[in-house]
């Protein structure tokens, strides 16, 4: 069953002045699901119960990698009581993407970190901006990472407004990554040239065949991230739901 969620750093603000109070709001939007960017200081049992009030389920967490490194069992254990089925670094410093043999490192951590992950019934993945597009020795970044890191334990969570910023189609990555998507970020972008993010289904992004292209791979979550607003908040979140709804 396909389903929409937000990732909560589109209203990061909101979720510092009110973080259960943006969850009810992000519910009332018309969101299955949020994807978090930490918790704000509230227990895993907190968080678990305000979710199920909401009837909005965990969608994924982005959790750094000093953090993964660090502190895995303890992001494993709270993932696990509030029933989040992915665990996601969300981006990497230079010293970690910077080269070749950078990332096939880069790579290595990340099939022990998932080999844990799965390990605890969970999943764990990379989300990817424009950056892992670079090419390093004629492969890009992404293609890299991916190619050295074990397809059982790391999956892709597919950033489709910054792939497409590069020129790149969200379309053909799909194809080409199949079952190791198991999430898309969902984004829009006025024009290429701009590249300015707008409400989901605004924009110049083809997010029929996308939608189409991730139906074939039983790609089942739908992750708005909204960075730019020049409206309300929870007036454009509730946009780009709507939309998304008339097209899954």
């Amino acid at each position: 069953m396909k389903k929409i969620g937000l990732q909560l750093y589109s209203v990061k603000e909101r979720c510092s002045e009110n973080f259960f109070g943006t969850l009810d709001a992000v519910a009332k939007a018309g969101y299955d699901g949020v994807e978090f960017a930490g918790y704000h200081g509230k227990t895993s049992k907190e968080l678990n119960n305000h979710l199920k009030n909401n009837q909005l389920k965990a969608a994924g967490s982005h959790v750094g990698i000093q953090e993964l490194e660090s502190n895995l069992e303890g992001v494993i254990e709270y993932s696990l009581e509030i029933e989040n089925p992915f665990i996601v670094c969300p981006g990497l410093p230079d010293h970690y993407r910077d080269s070749t043999d950078a990332y096939k490192r880069t790579a290595e951590l990340f099939s022990r970190i998932g080999e844990t992950v799965s390990a605890a019934g969970l999943t764990f993945g990379y989300h990817n901006h424009d950056i892992e597009l670079q090419t390093f020795d004629g492969e890009y970044g992404l293609d890299l990472l991916f190619a050295h890191s074990d397809a059982r334990h790391v999956f892709m969570e597919l950033d489709t407004y910054w792939l497409e910023a590069t020129g790149l189609k969200s379309v053909d990555w799909i194809h080409r990554y199949k079952d190791r998507i198991k999430a898309l970020h969902i984004k829009d972008m006025n024009n290429l040239t701009e590249k300015r993010n707008v409400e989901v289904g605004s924009g110049v992004m083809d997010f029929k065949k996308i939608v189409t292209a991730a139906s074939a791979q039983n790609i089942d979550w739908y992750i708005v991230e909204q960075e730019e607003f020049s409206m309300d908040e929870f007036k454009s979140i509730a946009i780009s739901s709507a939309y998304l709804k008339t097209i899954l």
